[in-house]
């Protein structure tokens, strides 16, 4: 785009990536610098030419007085010149900031971005487009890559995105993405704007500003092209992620399902996966959840990878107020996971065959009699002394009053306090089944064998059991 004035490269720009499409109503944020100066009176300039409606939002996030006030007026007084509407609104970003926890900064994003998707759900605006430019897109670079947000980091902002707020989302679209800071205060200076200045942009206390006044500067001593060099990195990081993208869109329907607001992941299925391909459908499993990334961190996608292997029971507290959940064959993430348990209902008592196999509700349950332990289990295996554990054994649920003597340990046992301790979720605990003797349980399954029925040196029979889920038909279930 060499060559071509601002006005012809924003608009090839807009039209290159679909960002402004005829008969829409575009919601123009404003704060009265040069960027969003800029951004506004260039859309003016082409609004004939896209076929599309303008309304000018500006929000006063009462953090700076007098300045915020004259602010206020400048975009009143600009949206008149423009001859376009204007909306301007007042929050209180410090209470916001107090009553969710947040930094000053993040705070005032999301109060600024809750009031846009108000805005333009009264006005029936299709977007909001806001004034991010070039050096904006390097600050964003930088910060991403200094806080480990990984390869989905380095590809900054996207020319197209969407916020969602507590009830409603809004697409935001950036068309000076590709516009530096000098041009859009030459441009501002051309047509005598006269835009507002924001002292808190000088201020060493946001790390916005340290990037831009320090660090980037730096940078340039060793590169002077330092802001191209970034600029191409975040290209080549976009093409990567748009092909992994493809590559998640293909797979998500077999390895992740939704159940009542909360995303199951077949653990198995995706641990099998190439390693950036399983942490980019990770990723995308958080997005979903939380509805963006601003919280998650390379280290997050790699704990909820690792979980994967966990066994059952395990539970992960992630941002956003996530929570994953780990049953046998399915980890669970939501805000409330307990509510999916991985185990069938179960009811009764079912008595064994010793050895043989016996089907009930959810599980085929597989008896041997061996030599020596064994190594390894289709299913959730174990191995018992079988002169100490018997033949005469049934499954169970959880009774009040049980007690056993978990593995290693010299005293009995409440099981309530062992799945408490065990931090097996409340509304698994009835499901869990139990192997049990007529004397005592020898299997919380799953958990822990009874102390008294382990195997030793002195054991000459071995009786192996193995767990296997179903489905309700008796047929081997998935994973198994």
């Amino acid at each position: 785009m060499e060559g071509m004035g601002l006005k012809e490269r924003v608009l090839d720009f807009v039209q290159a990536h679909g960002l402004i499409h005829s008969g829409e109503t575009i919601l123009v944020a404003v704060s009265g610098g040069p960027d969003s100066v800029c951004l506004v009176h260039l859309l003016a300039e082409l609004r004939e030419t896209l076929g599309v409606g303008l309304h000018i939002a500006h929000l006063d996030h009462m953090l700076r007085g007098a300045d915020s006030e004259a602010d206020a007026q400048y975009v009143y007084d600009l949206a008149r010149r423009l001859r376009l509407p204007c909306t301007i609104g007042r929050r209180d970003t410090n209470g916001y900031r107090a009553r969710h926890g947040l930094s000053l900064e993040e705070a005032a994003r999301q109060v600024r971005y809750n009031f846009f998707v108000e805005i333009a759900s009264a006005i029936g605006a299709h977007a909001v487009a806001v004034g991010h430019t070039a050096d904006d897109q390097i600050e964003t670079i930088l910060m991403h890559l200094v806080r480990g947000s990984g390869i989905a980091g380095l590809k900054g902002m996207q020319p197209i995105t969407v916020w969602r707020g507590p009830a409603n989302h809004l697409v935001v679209i950036r068309p000076l993405l590709e516009v530096t800071r000098k041009e859009t205060e030459a441009y501002c200076k051309t047509h005598h704007l006269e835009p507002r200045s924001d002292s808190s942009n000088l201020s060493s206390a946001h790390l916005r500003n340290r990037f831009r006044h320090e660090l980037i500067p730096l940078l340039k001593g060793y590169n002077p092209n330092i802001r191209d060099a970034l600029l191409r990195t975040a290209r080549s990081a976009s093409d990567q992620l748009a092909f992994l993208d493809e590559q998640v869109s293909q797979l998500w329907d077999r390895v992740v399902s939704e159940e009542g607001g909360e995303l199951a992941l077949d653990a198995k299925a995706i641990s099998r996966l190439p390693r950036a391909l399983k942490h980019h459908l990770l990723r995308e499993v958080l997005r979903r959840m939380l509805g963006d990334l601003t919280d998650i961190e390379s280290d997050h996608i790699e704990l909820v990878s690792s979980a994967l292997s966990k066994s059952a029971g395990k539970r992960l507290s992630l941002p956003g107020g996530l929570v994953l959940s780990v049953g046998y064959d399915t980890c669970v993430i939501g805000r409330q996971p307990d509510g999916t348990c991985p185990f069938p209902p179960l009811e009764g008592e079912y008595k064994l065959s010793i050895p043989g196999d016996t089907t009930l509700p959810g599980w085929r349950v597989r008896v041997s009699i061996v030599p020596h332990p064994e190594n390894k289990a289709r299913g959730l295996g174990a191995d018992l002394d079988l002169d100490r554990a018997g033949t005469d054994l049934v499954v169970r649920g959880r009774r009040p009053g049980d007690r056993f003597q978990p593995l290693g340990m010299k005293e009995l046992k409440k099981l309530q306090d062992f799945m408490v301790d065990s931090k097996i979720p409340r509304p698994w605990r009835d499901r869990v089944p139990l192997v049990c003797s007529p004397e005592h349980i020898l299997w919380v399954v799953g958990w822990r064998i009874d102390e008294r029925a382990k195997v030793t040196e002195a054991t000459e029979r071995v009786l192996h059991l193995e767990f296997e889920r179903t489905d309700d038909r008796g047929r081997q279930g998935k994973g198994d």
